[in-house]
């Protein structure tokens, strides 16, 4: 009864015909940067990078992004840079080349500085022996100065982590883990190759606590082939069984045309656009009803932490490990396709694993491409993450704040009245607020005022749908 009474209010709630999902939930960028990715050029060398990191401020705040490719076997709707093996021999050695990395990039710096955030994502970080793990945390602490409440995340698959691992976390200093779950429907998980238990889940999410990481984030997808409402309230309310302090639902992104793993996945399987809001809109209310503070388009926060803190007090900031607490305007990048942010603009890593061990090795940074960002990229980039974290942003008054006129954003405000007239987004001047119905499109929002949207190459880059 409990399922089916949510599932009267999803299509009693969701208030979106046919018609407005073909209209607005088109294929926009996520905005965990701005500009965002695909406008990254290879202009942007190894030699901007060293030059960036030498012009840093030594007394700002900066955070640490490990990203580590390898998982033991390839989930099919897997959006990551990442590769299946199951010898441990091209882990431990891309361990050593990301040691050397950070020895590369402290050497680069013009101090030592300041890190009160850590991330490691992947693939799956566990991957890393427990002494890798603990090798790579303590390399970071003689190189950087880690603050007393330094957060160090790191993203793990239940199915292949080990005890030994949870243990070595604790010792480093690991304050928060991400468990992937996505959906515990036996079908669903068959139709994306990742079969996994709610037990392999439960272990290890009381392991952590037993070693004093409270902190457990659980991510779940909606939009995958086979799902249906009733499975993601079923596997929401499991996962809430666990007190998990933050969660994250994701909408899959079906790109097979950039992760050709996911031509594996039945397309006539996959739910359609008006199923895929509906799910969305059932999963928000039922962690809605349990107490969850929603931060931002997709993550979810008990209200005693500081994420859902910062939600209230518009605190809220947004990088590319999505929504965060993290306030550095600074984010240095490790291992192969990791992306950095910097004051004078953005780099990423080669992707290729080999190209970014020989660059490595050879004492230079691996470096294939970035962008040089100017004062409209930040002014643009302050409004679009206001509007992300928000939902809502002075746009005019950010617009003056940083020496522009309001003219110069009219194109974008202007943009936005077919929002305004279907009743998505409210206008008053230069302020942009999203409605309640307006919420979930808030990406399509933040589109208007993306200079680069459409100018690639006069192609628009495929992005991942809206919802």
């Amino acid at each position: 009864m409990q399922i089916k009474a949510g599932l009267a209010r999803c299509r009693n709630d969701a208030g979106m015909t046919d018609d407005f999902i073909s209209r607005y939930d088109r294929r926009v960028p996520r905005y965990t940067s701005y500009p965002t990715a695909p406008h990254f050029v290879a202009d942007i060398t190894a030699n901007h990078y060293r030059k960036w990191l030498a012009e840093l401020d030594p007394k700002d705040p900066i955070s640490l992004y490990l990203h580590i490719p390898f998982c033991r076997e390839m989930c099919w709707y897997c959006g990551c840079s990442t590769r299946a093996t199951r010898r441990q021999e091209p882990v431990s050695a891309y361990c050593k080349r990301l040691l050397a990395e950070i020895e590369l990039t402290a050497k680069a710096l013009p101090d030592i500085m300041s890190a009160s955030h850590i991330h490691f994502g992947g693939g799956s970080p566990n991957m890393l022996a427990p002494d890798d793990f603990s090798a790579v945390i303590a390399r970071l602490r003689r190189h950087f100065n880690l603050t007393g409440d330094a957060e160090i995340a790191v993203e793990i698959d239940p199915r292949t982590t080990t005890d030994a691992f949870i243990d070595a976390c604790s010792r480093s200093g690991v304050t928060r883990l991400s468990l992937g779950v996505q959906d515990l429907n036996a079908d669903v998980q068959k139709a994306v190759n990742r079969i996994q238990s709610f037990a392999s889940v439960a272990r290890i999410a009381d392991r952590a606590k037993d070693r004093g990481i409270e902190d457990i984030n659980i991510d779940l997808m909606y939009g995958l082939p086979g799902q249906t409402p009733e499975n993601i309230l079923n596997t929401i309310d499991r996962a809430l069984t666990l007190a998990p302090t933050r969660l994250a639902l994701f909408g899959y992104a079906h790109v097979p045309w950039m992760k050709p793993h996911m031509r594996l996945i039945d397309d006539s399987a996959l739910p359609d656009a008006d199923a895929r809001w509906k799910q969305a809109e059932i999963a928000k209310n039922r962690l809605a009803a349990r107490g969850y503070v929603a931060v931002g388009m997709d993550h979810f926060a008990r209200p005693d932490t500081p994420l859902a803190k910062a939600v209230a007090v518009k605190s809220l900031r947004r990088n590319f490990q999505g929504y965060t607490t993290d306030g550095a305007g600074t984010l240095l990048p490790f291992g192969a396709s990791s992306i950095g942010q910097m004051p004078q603009g953005y780099v990423q890593n080669d992707s290729d694993v080999r190209r970014w061990s020989a660059a490595i090795n050879s004492g230079t940074f691996a470096i294939a491409k970035g962008l040089e960002t100017n004062a409209d990229d930040h002014m643009r980039r302050h409004i679009i993450e206001r509007l992300m974290c928000d939902m809502v942003v002075d746009a005019g008054g950010i617009a003056a704040q940083r020496g522009f006129a309001l003219t110069d954003i009219q194109d974008s405000l202007a943009a936005l009245a077919p929002m305004v007239t279907d009743g998505l987004v409210v206008l008053d001047g230069a302020v942009v607020r999203m409605t309640e119905k307006g919420k979930p499109l808030v990406r399509a929002a933040a589109a208007a005022f993306d200079r680069y949207f459409a100018t690639n190459d006069g192609q628009t880059p495929r992005h991942a749908r809206a919802v």
